[in-house]
C-alpha cells in the first residue's frame, strides 16, 4: 500500500487508526500556557518579563512566514554573563524553539520566533513603551509575586547597573574620600518604574527617585537609586555586578 501510493509506511498507520499529524499551528498552541494550560517555568518567565520590559521588543516577521513574532532581548557585548542568562531564560520557556543572534554595533540581539509570543507578552503595543500604558495581567503579577528576585533582576540586568560611588568630604579641615556600591535603575515609563519600585517595597529595599532631562533627541528618564547599606546588601544577594 506504502509503495503503491508512495507514502511512507507510518503514513498508511496513520491513515488506517484514524491519526494525523499535527499541523504546525497546532502544535505551536499546544505548547502555549495562556491557548492550551501547557506549562510554564515561572522563575524564568518573571526574569524573562524583566528583561523584555527593559530591553525586549516584540516584532511581526510577516516576510518569514504567516503570523510569527519575534522576541528580541538586546544585550551589551560588555556582558557575556547577561547574554548566556538571557538564552537560559527563553530556553526554560520555549524549550523547542531555537535561538538567533543577531550581531549589531556593541550588543547582540537575541531571538526567539514564535507565533504565541503576544499570549506570554500582552503589554506588546504600537509605539514605544513609555508612550503606552504597560500593566500586568493579573496571571503576571501572580508570577512576579512568587518571583519577586528574579523579576528585579531582569530589569536591572536590562536597565540598570550596580556602581561604585565615589565621594569627597571635608572633616576637620581635611578632605576625606569615600566609596560605596549603588544601583541604579533607568526607564521613560512611568509604569515600568512604578512596577520597579513596588516590587522594591516588597522585598524591603529603600529606593530614592528623580527625572533625569535627556539629552538631544531623548526622552526624560525616571532614575531610581538604591545607596542604603542595608538595600543594597538584599540586592547583591541576587543580583550583584553584571558580567
Amino acid at each position: 500500500m506504502a509503495l503503491v501510493c508512495g507514502v511512507s509506511v507510518q503514513s498508511v498507520r496513520n491513515w488506517r487508526t484514524g491519526r494525523r499529524r499535527r499541523s504546525t499551528e497546532e502544535e505551536s498552541a499546544s505548547y502555549c500556557p495562556q491557548c492550551s494550560g501547557a506549562s510554564l517555568d515561572h522563575r524564568a518567565y518573571a526574569y524573562l518579563l524583566g528583561l523584555y520590559l527593559g530591553d525586549g521588543y516584540i516584532g511581526y516577521v510577516g516576510a518569514r512566514a504567516k503570523q510569527i513574532w519575534a522576541l528580541q532581548i538586546s544585550c551589551g557585548n560588555a556582558w557575556p554573563g547577561l547574554i548566556n542568562e538571557c538564552m537560559e531564560a527563553l530556553r526554560a520557556v520555549r524549550p523547542d524553539r531555537p535561538i538567533h543572534i543577531v550581531e549589531r554595533a556593541g550588543c547582540k540581539d537575541v531571538k526567539v520566533y514564535w507565533k504565541h509570543w503576544l499570549c506570554l507578552f500582552p503589554q506588546h503595543g504600537t509605539g514605544h513603551k513609555h508612550s503606552r500604558r504597560i500593566i500586568l495581567e493579573e496571571w503576571q503579577l501572580t508570577i512576579v509575586e512568587a518571583y519577586p528576585r528574579e523579576f528585579i533582576r531582569g530589569l536591572i540586568h536590562s536597565d540598570g547597573c550596580r556602581t561604585t560611588n565615589r565621594v569627597r568630604r571635608k572633616v576637620d579641615g581635611e578632605w576625606k574620600h569615600y566609596e560605596y556600591p549603588r544601583y541604579f535603575f533607568s526607564n521613560a515609563s512611568r509604569d515600568i518604574l512604578g512596577l520597579f519600585v513596588i516590587v522594591l517595597d516588597r522585598l524591603g529595599v529603600q529606593w530614592k527617585f528623580r527625572w533625569c532631562p535627556g539629552k538631544a533627541g531623548h526622552q526624560i528618564q525616571g532614575i531610581v537609586s538604591i545607596a542604603k547599606k542595608p538595600s543594597v546588601a538584599i540586592l547583591d544577594s541576587f543580583i550583584g555586578p553584571k558580567y
